[in-house]
Parts: structure tokens; C-alpha cells; sequence
């Protein structure tokens, strides 16, 4: 071939994959399957009117009805209510989100200058916050259907709150998705994105330990906020849960930040489950949480690990982000090698065998806890379940060396029915003699750590211990089937009432159409006598003949009478 400079080359383009991204203007990236995940961090909230000390000082100087009217106005600006003055021939200027972030900076300002307590109490901060957040029954509407809000509502303290709070643990539990919420709230997407800034502007400006008792219960309705049909709504929702996390109190973990994130992982929206598993895994990384973290662990893993199997990829993955995160707090040193290959077992079942291979490796000196054997014990049970013996009989080691040094007999409790029935089963059907005298060693170490005296008043023990939970169960199915039979009775009694109401409404109108019908009846008929008796009179309607014109007719007129 002979190459000159006429010659030309063509040159095949690379067909775009599908997860391509695309940068947007608000700092997300998009990929080419519609899916936005936020990639930026949200830029600080600068106060204007209050950034200086001389008007901070201005402020404080002035009376309480001048502090009280700026403190409302910056509270309607940032809910995106710019106050229109009729006196400046100025167009009214349309609210932003930046205004409104402004003025959420200037109300934190505010409080640090006055005080939490005169302004978010006195000056009835909270309660606009909390209509505007809350939906139309309380906490109890919050996380969809399953009524998760409902058990722990009354639970955690709102006390703070005084006399704005309007919180029932109630309600109807008929709601569905995020979207049935936001129909309960009566405030515009404008509206709870400023809340949701004046919040953050808090949490951030302000912080512990001056306002996080005020703000931290607010951390429910803001995740749910994370599923608004409302692009800014979320991404508002978000930086203010980031926000809220780092500010709150590390004790506030198992009493309130858990229970709200465990009630958030129920919710039907997966933008909320996203949201949710992402401040737990914020949560593992802080160091003043990872304590609270850790202790926790054997509450937070069989709830984390039911949704690494989750239909929503973004979910699934920040599930198994969030088990690793949480795992890494824990205390002992020994397991801190295995702890990948462990939660990698628990996201793909398929990897148990090489998780129990880096314990089979493992050399237990440290005193085994309750997060510890909370992350051990599933790996361990679903091993005792595999096919080939010789898996078995390694769980059985494992399970050996690790129950000589558990702590307390409480710290092991909880795992004993997870064990104790797979390694009796191994123990008394596997043909291999060997096998079988490693499973009943484990189970005697296992049952001397649980502080029976015998491996059958151990079963025994665990047997009764699951009858009653069984029953417990039973009692709390029978229980709520009975109030849904007694909530489905009201409405079938309430719809009989309606009904008869109905029918009684039908028939007075019924009534009162047939005398309508009758009266126009009526009315017809005489109508028509008037027409008849008109037409045999020789006088009109003016009293004139008909034949001569006058009153009184002449001699000669015919009809003259």
C-alpha cells in the first residue's frame, strides 16, 4: 500500500459505556442510568447581618421585642418568606438557597448571641421547626408502614421541646413511601429546606454542648427527609443528618441515634436505607463514637446484614460498606485480621470457607467480648452447616479455642442457641469419629462458658429459653392481630354509620324531590284552569270586550250580556 498525504486513515470511536458519569451543577455525579450520588461537600453557611461583633453586640443591647422581631424574620427567610416592604419601589426579589442558607447562619448567630434557651424556647424556634418537619401525626408517621417510629417515639426524650412539642407516638400505620408522608406535611419543599439548613447551621456553628439536646431528636424526621421527591430537599436532608452525627453526644448513640437509624433501615424508600446506613458508617469512623460503636455491634450486625441482600444495588453496597465499618471498631486485636474475610462471608455466603480459614489461623489471647462473638458467632453457625466435614470440624475448633477466654456467661448468651443445636447435630450425626469428638469438645467449653453444668441442662436450658421467646412471639402476634381486628371493626362499624346516613340523606332528598315534583304538578294544573277559564270569557285580561273593545259594550254587541 502506498502512503502519500492524500491518504486517509479512519479510526473506529469507542462506543460510551453504561456508567459513564456526568458532573451536574450542584456538585452530584450522574451516571448515564439516571442514578445521582453526591460526590461534593457542602460549602460552610456564612452569616451577613450578624458576621460581625458590633452587630452581634448591637443585638444583644437591644430590647426583647426588637430581638424577637429578628429573630422571626431570619426564621421566614430562611423558610424562604423574604419579607416584602411596600414603602421601597423595589420588586420583591424571589428566595434562594443561598439567602436562605444565609439566614440560617444569621439565626445560629442569633442564638450564640442570645442564648439556646431565649431563642429556641422563649422565641418558639422549635416549634416552627417542628411543624414544618413533622408530618401531621407525629414521629409515629415516620419510616412507612412497619410503625418503626412508633415503638421508640416515647422513648426517646423530647422534653427539650416544652411546650411546642406536639409529638404522638399514634397514628395511622396505613403510609406506604416517603411520598404519603410528604402529603401529611403542609409545608412547601421551600419551607423544610430552610429548616433543614437552620439545623445544619446549628449543628455546625454552634454545636455541642449548647444546642445538641435541642437538635439531635430532630434526627428522625431529617432522614426521612433523605427520600423527598425534591432534589434539594435531599441533598439538604443529608448534610444536615452529616452534620447532626458529628455534633451529637457519643451517648446519645445507643439511646437515640440507633434506634432511630434501626427504625430507618424499615422505611420502604431506599434513599432513606441509603441515608441511614451511610450515618452509621460516618458513626464507625469518628473516633468518639467507635466505643458506643462497638458495644452496639450485637444489635447493629443482624440488622446491617439483612440488607446487604437488598434489591437496590446503592443499598446493598452501602450495607456492606457499613458492616465493614463497624466491625473495624471492635476492640480485639486477634480478630482484627479476619474481620475483612468475615464480613466478606457475610455479603456472599459463597466466601464462608475462606473466612473460616483466617480463623482457623487466628490465635485467641485477648478476652472475648459480646461485639466480638457477634461478629464471629453467623460465620461460625453457617459454617457448622456446610457439606464437607472437615469445614465442621474447623468451626468446631474456632469455637473451642474462642469460648476459653469469653468474658462473662451474659456476653455469650445471646449466641448460645445459634451454636449450641449445629454443634449437637454435628456432634451426633457425622460419620468421622474425629469430628465428632472436636464438635462435643466445643460444645463443653461453649456450655461451661454459658455456666451450665452439663451439655443437656445447657440444651435444656436453651430449649425452654426458646419456647418462651416463641411464645413471647405468638403473644405479640396475637395481640396485634387482635387490635387489627378491633381497628378493622371501628371502620366496619364507621362505614355502617356512614352508610345508614347515606341511605337516610337519600331518602329525605327523595322525599323532598317527589314534594318539589308534586308542588310543579300542581302548579301545572292551575295554570292550565286559568288558560281554559280565560278562554271561555268574552273579557281580556283588561277587563275590555272582546267584540266591541270597551267595558261596558253596546246595545248592539253581540256578547253583550
Amino acid at each position: 500500500m502506498e502512503i502519500n498525504a492524500t491518504t486517509r486513515v479512519k479510526v473506529a470511536k469507542k462506543k460510551p459505556t453504561g456508567t459513564t458519569k456526568k458532573s451536574t451543577a450542584n456538585g452530584t455525579k450522574k451516571t448515564s442510568k439516571g442514578i445521582a450520588t453526591k460526590q461534593s461537600v457542602a460549602p460552610k453557611l456564612i452569616p451577613n447581618q450578624l458576621a460581625s461583633e458590633e452587630q452581634r453586640n448591637a443585638l444583644k443591647s437591644s430590647s426583647k421585642e426588637e430581638q424577637l422581631n429578628l429573630v422571626m424574620g431570619l426564621m421566614k427567610q430562611s423558610m424562604g418568606e423574604e419579607p416584602f416592604l411596600a414603602q421601597h419601589a423595589v420588586p420583591h426579589k424571589k428566595s434562594t438557597a443561598q439567602s436562605r442558607g444565609t439566614a440560617a447562619a444569621d439565626l445560629a448567630e442569633a442564638v450564640r448571641t442570645l442564648g439556646s434557651k431565649t431563642v429556641l424556647k422563649e422565641f418558639g424556634v422549635l416549634g416552627d421547626i417542628e411543624k414544618v418537619v413533622l408530618p401531621a401525626g407525629g414521629l409515629g408517621q415516620l419510616f412507612g408502614a412497619t410503625g418503626g417510629m412508633k415503638r421508640i417515639s416515647s422513648a426517646s426524650s423530647l422534653a427539650s421541646f416544652g411546650a411546642t412539642s406536639s409529638v404522638h407516638s399514634g397514628g395511622s400505620s396505613t403510609l406506604k413511601t416517603s411520598a404519603a408522608v410528604d402529603k401529611l406535611k403542609t409545608a412547601s419543599a421551600t419551607a423544610r429546606e430552610g429548616v433543614l439548613l437552620v439545623i445544619r447551621a446549628l449543628c455546625e456553628n454552634i454545636g455541642r454542648p449548647h444546642v445538641d439536646a435541642f437538635v439531635t431528636p430532630f434526627l428522625a424526621p431529617v432522614i426521612e427527609e433523605a427520600g423527598s421527591s425534591v432534589g434539594s430537599v435531599r441533598e439538604a436532608a443529608e448534610d444536615t443528618a452529616k452534620a447532626m452525627i458529628t455534633m451529637a453526644h457519643p451517648l446519645a448513640v445507643p439511646t437515640l441515634i440507633c434506634p432511630v437509624i434501626f427504625a430507618a433501615l424499615q422505611s420502604p424508600e431506599w434513599r432513606v436505607k441509603h441515608c441511614a446506613l451511610q450515618r452509621l458508617t460516618q458513626m464507625a469512623s469518628l473516633p468518639q463514637y467507635k466505643l458506643q460503636v462497638c458495644r452496639m455491634l450485637p444489635k447493629i450486625i443482624p440488622v446491617v446484614s439483612s440488607e446487604v441482600f437488598d434489591t437496590k444495588p446503592q443499598v446493598a453496597k452501602a450495607a456492606g460498606e457499613c458492616l465493614l465499618a463497624t466491625c473495624k471498631t471492635n476492640q480485639n486485636p486477634d480478630v482484627a485480621p479476619a474481620i475483612p474475610a468475615v464480613v466478606k462471608s457475610i455479603i456472599k455466603p459463597s466466601e464462608t470457607t475462606k473466612a473460616i480459614d483466617e480463623l482457623m489461623a487466628t490465635t485467641f489471647v485477648s478476652a472475648v467480648d459480646a461485639s466480638t462473638l457477634s461478629i464471629l458467632c453467623p460465620v461460625l453457625s453457617r459454617g457448622l452447616k456446610e457439606k464437607l466435614a472437615i469445614h465442621k470440624r474447623a468451626c468446631s475448633i474456632v469455637i473451642e479455642n474462642m469460648s476459653r477466654l469469653v468474658d462473662s456467661p451474659q456476653a455469650v448468651a445471646p449466641f448460645g442457641p445459634l451454636l449450641v443445636p449445629e454443634l449437637k447435630k454435628v456432634s451426633e450425626n457425622v460419620q468421622f469419629e474425629e469430628i465428632r469428638d472436636a464438635a462435643l469438645a466445643a460444645l463443653k467449653t461453649l456450655t461451661k462458658a454459658l455456666g451450665h453444668a452439663s451439655v443437656e441442662a445447657a440444651y435444656a436450658s436453651m430449649m425452654a429459653e426458646e419456647t418462651a421467646r416463641v411464645e413471647e412471639e405468638e403473644r405479640r402476634i396475637a395481640e396485634e392481630r387482635a387490635e387489627e381486628l378491633k381497628r378493622e371493626e371501628e371502620i366496619k362499624k364507621k362505614e355502617e354509620e356512614e352508610r345508614k346516613q347515606w341511605k337516610e340523606a337519600m331518602e329525605a332528598q327523595r322525599l323532598l324531590d317527589k314534594l318539589a315534583l308534586e308542588e310543579e304538578e300542581q302548579k301545572k294544573a292551575e295554570e292550565k284552569k286559568q288558560r281554559e277559564l280565560s278562554s271561555q270569557s268574552v273579557k281580556s285580561k283588561t277587563g275590555k270586550c272582546k267584540g266591541c273593545g270597551l267595558k261596558k259594550c253596546r246595545k248592539e254587541c253581540l256578547f253583550r250580556s
